[in-house]
């Protein structure tokens, strides 16, 4: 029931709802960190299948783009509530540190994403003369 405080008590539950879906897609949470050797990525993206996600490099710039199919029991006869948001997903995201395009790699599970940029050695490095 709507009350004086909250006319309309959908509105923020809804506004909530868009600010997550931005325009047309969704955006999964991510986590970033470096470790010695990497930068890591990580993605929760549970209920989304390997095959319908896409890791690409483009300069500095990690894009990770996918779709996550809607689930719905075929015996389901009314819906009372939907919060798990499907559809086609982007994130992009910009590595500040140099890392080795050739040596990125990705894997899928437990409902998470961990990509893995090896950083790319930019230090002095002592070079051996041969005889």
């Amino acid at each position: 029931m709507a009350t004086q405080r909250d006319p309309d008590p959908l509105a923020s539950w809804f506004g909530r709802l868009t600010d997550r879906l931005g325009d047309d897609r969704w955006q999964p949470a991510a986590d970033v960190f470096e470790t010695a050797t990497a930068i890591i990525v990580r993605l929760e993206l549970a209920g989304v299948a390997g095959a319908d996600v896409q890791v690409t490099v483009d300069g500095d710039v990690l894009r990770i783009r996918g779709v996550r199919q809607p689930r719905v029991d075929r015996d389901a006869q009314r819906l009372h509530q939907m919060e798990i948001v499907s559809g086609p997903f982007e994130r992009a995201i910009r590595i500040g540190v140099p890392f080795e395009r050739d040596g990125v790699s990705a894997a899928l599970e437990d409902g998470l994403l961990r990509v893995v940029l090896p950083k790319r050695s930019i230090g002095p490095r002592r070079i051996g003369i041969e005889k």
